[in-house]
This record gives structure tokens, sequence and C-alpha cells, in this order.
């Protein structure tokens, strides 16, 4: 297979949908919709490329309200006296 641009959309028989990340000669990059990213060797790949962009994916980043390192620390317990 020859370098592929970024941002192609192809189909592989093993990961299915997936997006090109970074294609050179050597490596290939493909963030997959289910697996995640594999890295192939350019030359060994084997997967259909698919007409147009890919369609939008929902973020995949888990929004977290963010603690403040006070916050974090578990409270002190206090003994009865």
């Amino acid at each position: 297979m020859q370098i592929l641009r970024q941002a192609q959309y192809l189909k592989h028989e093993q990961y299915g949908l997936g997006v090109v990340t970074t294609s050179n000669a050597d490596r290939t990059t493909i963030d997959f919709d289910v697996h995640g990213v594999k890295k192939f060797v350019t030359s060994l790949l084997v997967a259909e490329l698919l007409p147009g962009s890919a369609p939008a994916r929902p973020s995949t980043a888990k929004h977290r309200a963010k603690k403040s390192p006070a916050s974090a620390a578990a409270p002190a317990k206090t003994s009865p006296k």
C-alpha cells in the first residue's frame, strides 16, 4: 500500500473502520473506532480506502471535574476523647 493522507477513512478486515493519523514510507498509524490506535508497516498494510472523509466522532475525552490538591486529600479523622 502507498503512503496514505492524514484523515483518510478506511476499513481494515480485522479492526474495522478507522482514520489515518500519520503515514510515511515505513509506518502508518490508524485510529480505529472500536480498537483504538494501531501501527502498521506501510508496505504490508491491507485496507479498503473509503470515499470521502470520516464521520465526526463523539469526543472520547472523559470530562471530570478536577479536584484541587487540598480537596483531593482525605479529610483528617479525629478520634473521640
